[in-house]
């Protein structure tokens, strides 16, 4: 997901970041210490929390990182770890623009029906994936693309606080409420955090009630339940292709092992 267009960095802002050393989203940290209080109900509430909590954690390790993991796989096919950084530019961009684009129209997609589902795994030859790639090289430097990703993904996150959960927003051609697009993006900031720690064995996983969280959305696409063998961080690899399934593993799936791995677009 994301929106392909880069926004231009602001030199004062870099300085700050610079000199502050990209602290985390302010506006998150205060919402995790019950410093702001927002007056929504209880089920938008959870959609924040697990949304701010998914996505304060994946932006703080991508901070974390050290400068030689940018050149390191990723768990995206064909992307290396700066590529799935600046996607995720991108993807806080989406969130942007979608929060800032509301419309009266009936919803016509919710936090399950939104995805597009296959079974064909990419072969990393999408022309828009290679254009990510270009992208994330014009950067050169891991710095320049944690201080892009720290400037939009702060604002995606203050965005996500103040909006209306029964707001309709349109994107991608389709209408869903608040609450249910800031879902949608559980998913996919999970899914990209098990993505960056694919081959990094020291950077801290993502949220256990994001796993929680993605993996019932999962379930609810797939129409089926994984078996309670399967933690949720294998459900959600094996499920979305980014494992291969063993021979155990497949018998206890039956059935459902003969409908995945669902692609999500």
């Amino acid at each position: 997901m994301g929106s392909l267009t880069l926004t231009a960095l602001s030199i004062g802002s870099l300085l700050a970041w610079q000199a502050e050393v990209a602290p985390a989203d302010q506006g998150a940290a205060d919402a995790e210490e019950g410093e702001v209080d927002v007056l929504v109900a209880p089920k938008y509430r959870t959609d924040v929390d697990l949304f701010t909590r998914s996505w304060t954690a994946l932006r703080r390790a991508v901070a974390e990182l050290p400068d030689e993991a940018f050149a390191q796989r990723s768990g995206c096919v064909g992307w290396l770890v700066r590529d799935l950084v600046c996607h995720l530019v991108l993807d806080a961009q989406d969130v942007l623009i979608t929060l800032a684009t509301p419309t009266e129209t009936e919803p016509t997609r919710d936090e399950v029906t939104y995805w597009e589902v296959s079974t064909t795994p990419p072969a990393g030859d999408d022309p828009l994936d290679a254009l990510v790639v270009r992208l994330a090289a014009a950067y050169e430097e891991p710095w320049l693309l944690k201080f892009h990703l720290d400037d939009v993904g702060s604002a995606a996150g203050r965005a996500a606080e103040l909006a209306d959960p029964d707001l309709r927003v349109g994107t991608r051609g389709e209408v869903l409420t608040v609450a249910a697009y800031l879902s949608v993006y559980v998913m996919e900031w999970t899914l990209h955090h098990l993505d960056l720690v694919a081959y990094l064995a020291d950077v801290p996983e993502p949220p256990v009630e994001g796993l929680a969280r993605s993996r019932e959305m999962l379930e609810r696409i797939a129409g089926s339940a994984f078996p309670p063998s399967f933690s949720d961080k294998d459900a959600l690899l094996v499920g979305t292709g980014r494992r291969a399934v063993t021979d155990a593993e497949r018998n206890e799936l039956g059935e459902l092992a003969t409908r995945i791995p669902l692609v999500l677009g």
